[in-house]
């Protein structure tokens, strides 16, 4: 049987041969990183590229990519075509080198914990996790980092 990859697949179709939700497609539309077209009947419809979109989404997402990254590095590739494995092979090494940032970070978060474990952050000048090179007493003097949370809370 000979599948018309012109024929635009609907909301349903796309999430059941992708693996995700319906609303998981209307979120991913909704957000920019996917495209559809509505048709005569006012229904979603969706070129089957959108199935290696949708692919390429899941795997940025379990890989830890924001959402936000996932967008810009889509919007960046054509839209006029199926993405291919050039594409794939500049999306993946930019995201290579965020993940080794983040793994990099994580490390030495890692191997400062056993120094933190038990000081109950007494220590603020001493912390090099809750307050690294003293950053907060640069920021002045008391609950610093309590009055910055409550400006925050006001300014939301």
């Amino acid at each position: 049987m000979k599948i018309d990859v012109s024929v635009p697949l609907s909301v349903g179709a796309v999430a059941s041969r992708s693996g995700v939700s319906v609303a998981t497609v209307h979120f991913y539309q909704a957000k920019g990183l996917i495209q559809g077209t509505r048709n005569a009947g006012n229904q979603r419809r969706f070129n089957r590229d959108v199935l290696r979109k949708i692919a390429i989404i899941k795997i940025a997402q379990r890989a830890g990519i924001p959402l936000a990254a996932i967008k810009a590095a889509l919007d960046a590739l054509p839209a006029d075509r199926a993405l291919t494995a050039k594409d794939w092979a500049q999306l993946s090494t930019q995201w290579r080198d965020m993940l080794n940032a983040r793994i990099h970070a994580l490390s030495q978060l890692r191997d400062q914990l056993d120094g933190c474990i038990g000081c109950g952050c007494l220590s603020m000048t001493d912390c090099p996790l809750r307050n690294p090179g003293d950053h907060l007493g640069q920021a002045g003097e008391g609950a610093v980092l309590l009055e910055a949370q409550g400006a925050a809370a006001v300014a939301d």
